[in-house]
């Protein structure tokens, strides 16, 4: 699992940053891709990337302001000539529906894969066992959620150095222990394989939220995140702007991350009138606040580890 950022600035394409969209690769775990946004010229982005369109299976779009919305056209169409055959699901607010349908409709797209599209409001959006991804509404100038998605906890290791010193030589035997089975072996000894399966690995938990003020929606997201992706348009001192234009400071996004235990924050959606020395500031200013934060710059990746234990 690793995050992809293809678009981290805010507003409007700047020459250092594009408008919003972030890749979440799962390839071990469902060889896919997820992405979260799809701003204009998103489809441009990918291809400085690993990222592979015809992987892509769902788009969670967190609000309908063009900067996250523009791009979605040209990739789900795009999708059809990229090898792209499976189902591709877009999950957004209402609206998300209309725009797709009569953007597709007024250029004669025709799709060589089915398309799901679904409007969301809030509450779990979507859960196959594996992932649960859920929306909560944030605070911004027009409709915008924020989404949390949760890995169910992944069984433990087979302890393999302990079965080797019990005198059991790798075989057959080592995937039905892993399996949790229980075995006899040729000398009459019976294993159970939950004596050799190590600690279960904890589920990771992102939360990628859509643009908005602090509130207290975006620290429910963020509780225990392993990784929090939170907007920082504006600098420190510039809170009251924030909040006229329902964004977020980077002290604020800070001061979400630690009140939420989150693990680390990501910042993005910056505003074009910050420099690459002026970028440098902000993560200064979040880290005094919150110390695991880093700035994300487009095309960087993020390897999102997994944790063993609760």
């Amino acid at each position: 699992m690793d995050f992809v950022f293809l678009g981290t600035g805010a507003g409007v394409p700047a020459k250092s940053r594009n408008v919003s969209s972030i890749a979440l690769q799962l390839l071990e775990e469902r060889g896919a891709v997820w992405l979260f946004d799809c701003g204009e010229a998103t489809q441009h982005q990918i291809m400085k990337t690993p990222v592979k369109p015809r992987k892509i299976e769902k788009i969670f779009i967190t609000h309908l302001h063009g900067d996250h919305i523009y791009g979605l056209p040209g990739l789900i169409s795009s999708r059809s000539f990229q090898g792209g055959t499976e189902e591709l699901a877009v999950y957004g607010p209402k609206g998300i529906a209309d725009f797709i349908k009569v953007s597709l409709s007024v250029s004669g797209t025709h799709l060589k894969y089915p398309l799901k599209v679904v409007e969301i409001e809030q509450g779990v959006v979507f859960d196959d066992g594996q992932f649960t991804v859920t929306a909560l509404p944030l605070d911004h100038g027009i409709y915008s959620v924020g989404y949390r998605i949760e890995e169910s906890d992944r069984p433990g290791s087979l302890l393999i150095e302990k079965l080797l010193q019990d005198g059991v030589a790798p075989g057959p035997h080592f995937k039905e222990l892993k399996n949790g089975e229980t075995v006899t072996l040729d000398d009459g000894r019976v294993l159970n394989g939950k004596d050799y399966i190590g600690k279960p690995q904890k589920g990771r938990i992102i939360s990628i939220l859509g643009d908005t003020r602090t509130c207290e929606n975006a620290r429910v997201l963020a509780s225990h995140a392993d990784y929090l992706v939170h907007e920082a348009t504006f600098s420190a001192s510039e809170a009251e702007m924030a909040h006229e234009y329902f964004h977020s400071t980077t002290a604020q996004a800070a001061c979400t991350a630690k009140q939420a235990n989150a693990r680390h924050l990501i910042l993005t959606h910056i505003s074009s009138r910050y420099t690459a020395d002026d970028v440098l500031q902000l993560a200064e200013e979040s880290r005094e606040i919150f110390p695991e934060t880093i700035v994300a710059e487009d095309t960087m990746m993020v390897k999102i580890p997994l944790y063993n234990g609760s």
